[in-house]
């Protein structure tokens, strides 16, 4: 697997997952919609780690800064 996350996209990954966490934790969502925004939390989490999103791969998007070669 490419690296296809940049630094910046993975910090709002894991914001976005931690303000999902607290909402759901402190009972603002809850029921089906709680249960599939900490699913999506979850998600956001795992591919902040691995530094590779699935979906960007398939549309071709890649956040990485582009290394360039020497000539």
């Amino acid at each position: 697997m490419k690296k296809n996350l940049s630094s910046a996209d993975r910090l709002v990954r894991v914001i976005i997952a931690a303000i999902i966490a607290t909402l759901y934790l402190t009972n603002v969502i809850s029921g089906t919609l709680g249960l599939v925004l900490l699913i999506l939390a979850g998600v956001f989490v795992a591919t902040s780690l691995i530094s590779f999103c699935p979906l960007y791969a398939i549309f071709g998007i890649s956040t990485c800064p582009v290394k360039q070669t020497a000539k």
